[in-house]
């Protein structure tokens, strides 16, 4: 009897944007993902992905030259969300950005606002190019205990 085929995990999403380099700074700086140097050339062609990661290229952020998401009806992911511990959610929910978030109308959000899903902890914002990010975290009591919502 053969072993059931599973995903150990996802590799990366592809997001678009029309300066890779340009976005890759954003990401860093909003999400701490950084350009990942084994993957680097990758992007020396106009057609590959400048990758980007947060823990080592485990899970990826593929940065393609290409039209954004923005508020466009499109097929495929929707919204990139980036799991973090309860520690990290209240760091994110509370920080006073070094950077700019963006909201669906393209305009810099003046606070991060967090939803309960009363299973989990959510914020969702833009990046500069339209793309919905989401940070979440799972450690529900944590954060209800340790959040001033």
């Amino acid at each position: 009897m053969s072993k059931q085929f599973k995903v150990d995990q996802i590799d990366h999403v592809e997001v678009n944007v029309p300066d890779r380099y340009k976005a890759a700074e954003w990401y860093d700086k909003a999400l701490g993902l950084s350009i990942l140097p084994d993957h680097k050339h990758w992007a020396d062609d106009d057609r590959g992905p400048l990758m980007i990661s947060s823990d080592n290229g485990n899970t990826m952020i593929a940065l393609f030259v290409g039209q954004p998401q923005g508020t466009n009806v499109v097929r495929g992911f929707k919204t990139v969300a980036f799991r973090v511990s309860g520690e990290n959610f209240i760091n994110f929910a509370k920080r006073k950005p070094d950077t700019v978030y963006y909201g669906i109308d393209g305009k810099p959000l003046d606070s991060l606002r967090v939803v309960d899903h009363e299973k989990a902890f959510s914020v969702y914002f833009h990046d500069p190019c339209g793309n919905e990010l989401e940070v979440t975290t799972y450690d529900y009591d944590y954060v209800k205990s340790n959040l001033e919502i």
